[in-house]
């Protein structure tokens, strides 16, 4: 295990431990720390990574940033359509290095995620009116990162089930999975600025929230899954 993204899992679980716990003073130390060891990874370990490639993963590692301090009080509407915003930046620039790999839109991963986009705006609309245009049009960069990362031609040598790359050796086939975790992260947002009622049940809802994120940016975040692809050598 390399160093920093060590110490990003030893950050992801302290703040997964305070959401939880309601441990406020514990998240605004650990939280905002999640981000710039993998971006620091990235620095040390991303040298076969292209430079604009590079540039783009830590200008969104940055955005995230950002949206993770926001986001440490998730029940203020302010700081979640602040939050998002951030989280919209970083989407466009998850995407942008998609396109730039070579991956495409294809339907059968795209019509259940424009189908749940949908569904989630139409909840937003009826239930939360005063968050539903920022966070729809979130929603909207979410599931164009999601549909682009799921492109098998990302990960030629991995197995793709429901639209989904399954991972293997390669860190490219994980970039869906990622992808995938970030969106289940995101719609429990919404589900728990929705439904979840009592003290306990938000603080639940918020620890999976904050564990799933982190398992999908150190997913997407590995500078291997980005790395430019080795030429063969001709004899």
């Amino acid at each position: 295990m390399r160093l920093f993204r060590a110490g990003f899992l030893a950050a992801a679980a302290a703040t997964v431990f305070a959401g939880v716990t309601g441990r406020e003073k514990v998240q605004w130390v650990a939280k905002p720390l999640m981000m710039p060891l993998l971006a620091a990874d990235v620095v040390t370990e991303g040298t076969a990574v292209a430079r604009t490639d590079r540039a783009v993963l830590l200008g969104s590692l940055g955005a995230a940033t950002l949206g993770d301090i926001l986001l440490i009080d998730p029940d203020n509407d302010r700081r979640l359509i602040a939050g998002a915003s951030s989280f919209a930046v970083m989407q466009a620039g998850y995407s942008a290095l998609w396109l730039r790999k070579g991956a495409r839109p294809h339907a059968e991963v795209a019509v259940p995620r424009l189908g749940a986009w949908l569904g989630a705006a139409a909840l937003l609309r009826a239930k939360a009116p005063t968050v539903a245009v920022p966070l729809t049009a979130y929603g909207a960069t979410l599931g164009t990162a999601g549909v682009l990362a799921s492109d098998p031609a990302l990960a030629p040598g991995a197995k793709s089930i429901a639209g989904v790359n399954i991972p293997n050796a390669d860190p490219r086939s994980r970039l869906g999975l990622g992808a995938l975790l970030f969106t289940i992260s995101d719609g429990l947002i919404v589900l728990r600025r929705l439904f979840a009622r009592t003290d306990r049940t938000r603080r639940i809802t918020e620890g999976i929230i904050l564990a799933t994120y982190a398992a999908a940016q150190f997913l997407l975040a590995d500078p291997a899954a980005h790395a430019k692809p080795t030429q063969p050598h001709h004899s």
